[in-house]
């Protein structure tokens, strides 16, 4: 089977990819086995050399990677942002990693004589399978600290987005050491199922239909699986609150990627009173945002990089229209030069009768509903079957705190919107649907990709009182 590679700007077919085989990705796998244990061998400053080497090559190909991320996903300010958080990932966890993983003085253990050290032994190689919003970025995320760690990496990313993969593995080529343990793969779907049984931890980012059926393929394999799944991110906006702030951030928030981000903003709860200044001041800002056409850095909004991801966007529209919501502006998935487009919408008459509010829509779709007072805002925030992250604006620091600490949300951004996006340093779980498993944000990232193992040494020569 191959899979056609479109244009999402124009819809053009670019050409067929056709996925690795079965026997050719378990040779690969084989492979990356056969190398990890001298790449585990090296200390984490070691390791952390060899990525600090991999970033530089990533810099100086910066403008190679660049035009292939921008023809994957039609959009530009987007694709700058994704080469830049990677060079800073590499950065951060060089530095990280040595602490993380130096293991600690040995402790005296409850019975006397003996004492506990603590080793950490990485998983000899993990699995990655990454979605087409953000190509190189979620391609990455994983891979990086499961590097660091000490394991190999084999990754497949979404087969909608696989320019980037020939431009990236050049780089990984120019530095030996982390060419024999980490390799980016062409796929589909039946790839992702089939690496799922040749690797000893998976990462998985995705919608949370495939995550779900990805989850039972692992424990079916008896591995450990972490699941970045969907989002439906609500923002409460409290009366009182800077509502130029709030309105240009759930702006943002909400449009970024043109939408598609498992940590868009997707549904607005306003507090009565600031309701209609709200809406009208998002609705102005949203008129202000143009296509980027004819060129990729010609505006804000790139296209819909997945047409079957416009036909959602569609869907849930439709739906709301025909349950009463009003557009404030925009309101169609357009069709341009054969690519697929949605302008900011924002949408008001809503409720949770609604897709638009309850499923994950995945585009640069705004609903606004009233709430009569905070505790109602909470209640709307947490009728939900996803927990990814939220955001909340008041006046005060600890009003919204106090709001935010009653969401059912693994990051919670105050006074701002979707600051997950650029701030990975927060340990954070996703709750409900949103995904399962250690966190990916924060140190604790780190020791999803190795098993703790405790040596308990006897270092008393009297006999145990135990033995016969």
């Amino acid at each position: 089977m191959t899979h056609q590679v479109r244009d999402p700007r124009t819809g053009a077919v670019e050409r067929d990819l056709r996925p690795m085989d079965a026997a050719e990705l378990a040779r690969t796998a084989d492979r990356l086995r056969a190398a990890q244990p001298g790449w585990a061998a090296l200390s984490p400053e070691a390791r952390g050399a060899a990525l600090l080497a991999w970033r530089k090559e990533i810099a100086a190909a910066e403008t190679t990677l660049l035009s292939a991320l921008i023809a994957d996903t039609g959009r530009h300010a987007e694709s700058v942002m994704e080469v830049r958080s990677v060079l800073g990932m590499l950065e951060r966890w060089t530095a990280l990693a040595p602490a993380l993983l130096t293991p600690g003085a040995p402790l005296p253990a409850a019975v006397p004589g003996v004492e506990i050290c603590q080793t950490l032994v990485p998983y000899q190689l993990t699995g990655v399978i990454s979605p087409w919003n953000f190509p190189l970025l979620l391609g990455l995320i994983d891979a990086i600290p499961a590097l660091g760690a000490g394991s190999a990496v084999l990754a497949k990313p979404s087969e909608v987005t696989p320019r980037f993969i020939a431009p990236l593995m050049e780089t990984v080529r120019r530095v030996p050491a982390l060419a024999e343990v980490l390799a980016l793969v062409e796929g589909d779907g039946a790839t992702g199922a089939e690496l799922v049984g040749l690797v000893d931890v998976l990462a998985f980012t995705g919608s949370v239909p495939t995550g779900r059926a990805v989850g039972a393929a692992a424990a079916a394999a008896f591995i450990p699986v972490f699941l970045e799944l969907g989002g439906k991110d609500p923002a409460i906006v409290l009366a009182g609150s800077d509502l130029e702030r709030a309105s240009s951030a759930i702006l943002w928030g909400a449009t970024a990627n043109a939408g598609q981000s498992c940590l868009s903003i997707e549904r607005v709860y306003v507090e009565e009173p600031a309701f209609e200044q709200f809406a009208d001041l998002l609705t102005a800002k949203a008129q202000r945002l143009r296509l980027a056409r004819p060129g990729p850095a010609d505006g804000e909004i790139g296209p819909l990089i997945d047409p079957g991801q416009a036909l959602v966007i569609e869907r849930h529209l439709d739906d709301a229209f025909a349950k009463g919501a009003v557009a404030r502006c925009g309101g169609a998935v357009e069709t341009l030069d054969g690519g697929r487009w949605c302008k900011p919408t924002v949408l008001t008459e809503v409720d949770h009768s609604m897709l638009v509010m309850t499923e994950e829509t995945f585009g640069p779709i705004i609903p606004v509903m009233p709430a009569s007072d905070a505790r109602h805002a909470v209640h709307l925030a947490n009728d939900s079957s996803f927990g990814l992250s939220a955001a909340v604006f008041a006046r005060d620091l600890d009003t919204a705190r106090a709001v935010g600490a009653q969401l059912q949300a693994g990051a919670v951004s105050v006074n701002n919107a979707a600051l997950t996006a650029f701030v990975h340093d927060g340990t954070k779980n996703s709750f409900k649907f949103s995904g399962l498993g250690g966190s990916r944000m924060g140190p604790a990232s780190l020791f999803r990709f190795v098993r703790h193992q405790a040596q308990l040494i006897n270092r008393s020569s009297a006999p145990d009182p135990w033995w016969h």
